[in-house]
């Protein structure tokens, strides 16, 4: 069994979560702790991911990071490598795709925290800054560990935008969900099987996880 593809699956998983924790995490707090009129236009922005076709989403990704656009060569000069048919490329199209499912339990595990707590903290004359890593954060970190585990699911799913944008490019960008799609075309569905069950297990582990820890929460409240 070439192990290469579901190596590949588990590395773009996790470098997309690692990435949109550092991103989603402002992006969350800003959403959660500001109040403006089109609030609601961003987040169905933000959110579009979720109901967009994959296929949709990974065709107009393939356009912006083709060099024949403006932001594609810009992106290749910044980088020195053209976004297309590169793992560079998956993991910021997975960022993008992947990004809502980060992003709302964030925003929910922020918006939970006691406002009481909050407000004391601005009595006692702390800044943003000490309020949000000493008293919103750790708070928050059932909601951080979900939007984490949900990410990481999400990616290592993913199949429309991966092959739009990175094809099938062994050792590259042929990732296991893409490994089991030509499987199935050529009927082999041995190794497909071999792959299906794997993303199975690690599925059905993910899912009992964010489980474990709703009861959790649950429970103590």
């Amino acid at each position: 069994m070439d192990w290469i593809p579901l190596i590949l699956s588990l590395k773009l998983a996790a470098t997309t979560t690692i990435l949109l924790l550092v991103v989603g995490i402002p992006i969350a707090y800003f959403l959660a702790y500001t109040k403006f009129k089109i609030r609601f236009l961003l987040e169905a922005i933000l959110g579009l991911p979720i109901i967009l076709p994959p296929t949709v989403l990974g065709f107009y990704l393939l356009l912006a990071f083709s060099t024949s656009s403006p932001l594609g060569l810009w992106l290749q000069n910044l980088t020195g490598i053209s976004l297309v048919f590169s793992f560079l490329g998956l993991v910021i199209a997975s960022m993008i795709y992947s990004l809502p499912f980060m992003i709302q339990p964030l925003k929910n595990g922020f918006e939970t925290v006691d406002h009481s707590m909050l407000e004391l903290a601005e009595v006692l004359g702390k800044s943003k800054w000490i309020t949000f890593r000493k008293v919103i954060l750790p708070n928050s970190i059932k909601s951080i560990i979900t939007g984490a585990i949900l990410t990481f699911a999400h990616t290592l799913g993913e199949f429309g935008v991966v092959l739009m944008i990175g094809g099938s490019i062994p050792k590259e960008t042929k990732v296991a969900s893409i490994a089991i799609f030509e499987y199935v075309e050529t009927l082999n569905y041995q190794s497909a099987h071999r792959y299906a069950l794997i993303l199975l297990g690690i599925s059905f582990l993910i899912l009992v996880t964010v489980q474990a820890l709703s009861m959790k929460k649950e429970k103590r409240r």
